[in-house]
């Protein structure tokens, strides 16, 4: 089946030849404002504007896929602005279950699947355009590292999730589509995650070690969320941005099978069961890190991943933590482990701090190794008429 005849066109407008804005996002279809700071969701429709892009406060997706891109020599701070109003339209389009323009597949673009699509920009882009958040630098390899190219770095970023791995895959080939001009794909990562319960209830949700994984996490809409994600400073156009880490940790689920589950939950700190504190009996009881077993030992163990990471032993630093669980095949091997994706207002100020003390003591660090690392500046949310990171690249 042919091209619809207004596809190539509308990419051969804004890529090659370099037109000026080809017009406002249009919504249709979401009741909500716009206004809100969490991401308003109409049944199943999550509304693609607001403060803050949507995808950000929401819970880890049911299916994931984040593709990062490396940019095509001379495309520039101008050439920039037009992919971002080539984006601005597909995700309008998408999340409101419409074709987006030039769609090859329109029968796969559906609604209420809580379609979201999140966009980032790498350091690099900051040379093009100036304004780079503070704090924006690629992180140091650290000591149990083994980063790898293959997943790496990265100069844009998009990260599409939704509740239907068709409608993802979909929204991210349009994407990719879109942005031939300008970028090339760099590294592909796809997971998956489940945080409803079996009573139909959301749940923290759990990685392959078993472990309830996000329990400290602030709650999005809070004062302590808002303080953790948003910067309160930095370049005009980043107000209601933040920052995102990658971290593609592979996990040894074959060692950490041999562990008895008292050496497990020793390692993380918390019980299997239930994700509470091995000093508590609910999820998110406080830990109490004085507390001894009848020998004298520390309940929680000085290398337990709970104490190391929780903000009490930080100097009351705080990450949004999100995940993905993969999966990946070659031939009869198979490699899992945790596609993690933190937030914060400021990478060096809140997570690097934490990563080097994780990386020096963490329990885990015996059965998990990352293989991947890159840092991203998300934009602003974008209001009807406006578009993704206008403010920046205008």
């Amino acid at each position: 089946m042919g091209r619809r005849a207004h596809g190539p066109s509308r990419r051969r407008m804004f890529g090659l030849a370099g037109a000026a804005v080809a017009g406002a996002a249009v919504g249709g279809g979401v009741v909500a404002s716009g206004k809100d700071e969490m991401a308003v969701a109409t049944g199943r429709t999550v509304d693609p504007y607001g403060v803050h892009q949507p995808g950000i406060a929401a819970g880890s997706p049911r299916h994931g896929e984040l593709v990062a891109f490396t940019l095509r020599p001379g495309v520039d701070k101008a050439a920039l602005g037009r992919l971002m109003r080539l984006w601005t339209d597909d995700i309008v389009a998408l999340a409101n279950g419409r074709a987006a323009p030039g769609d090859t597949a329109p029968e796969l673009a559906i609604g209420n699947v809580a379609l979201t699509t999140t966009i980032g920009f790498g350091p690099r882009v900051f040379e093009l355009t100036g304004e780079k958040p503070h704090g924006l630098d690629d992180l140091p390899v650290m000591k149990h590292d083994r980063l790898e190219p293959a997943w790496s770095g990265g100069d844009l970023l998009i990260m599409v999730g939704a509740d239907d791995p068709v409608s993802v895959v979909h929204a991210v080939r349009r994407l990719v589509a879109d942005a031939k001009p300008f970028a090339t794909p760099a590294w592909r990562q796809s997971g998956f995650w489940n945080g409803t319960g079996s009573d139909g209830r959301p749940v923290t949700g759990r990685n392959l070690f078993g472990q309830v994984d996000g329990t400290g996490n602030p709650a999005a809409g809070t004062p302590e969320f808002d303080s953790t994600v948003w910067p309160s400073d930095g370049p005009d156009w980043f107000r209601g941005g933040t920052t995102l880490v990658v971290r593609r940790i592979r996990m040894n689920l074959d060692t950490w099978d041999e562990l008895t589950r008292s050496e497990q939950e020793r390692a993380v700190g918390r019980k299997l069961s239930t994700g509470a504190p091995l000093t508590g009996t609910a999820e998110h009881d406080e830990l109490d890190l004085e507390a001894r077993d009848a020998d004298g030992r520390l309940v929680i163990a000085q290398n337990a991943h709970a104490r190391l990471s929780h903000h009490s032993e930080n100097d009351g630093r705080r990450i949004f933590r999100k995940g993905l669980n993969y999966v990946q095949d070659t031939g009869p091997a198979r490699e899992s482990g945790l596609i993690f994706l933190s937030h914060q207002a400021d990478i060096a100020a809140q997570f690097l701090p934490l990563l080097l003390r994780l990386d020096a003591a963490d329990a885990l660090n015996e059965w998990t190794t990352t293989i991947g690392s890159a840092v991203f500046a998300l934009p602003p949310g974008f209001q009807p008429g406006t578009w993704l990171a206008q403010k920046l690249l205008a």
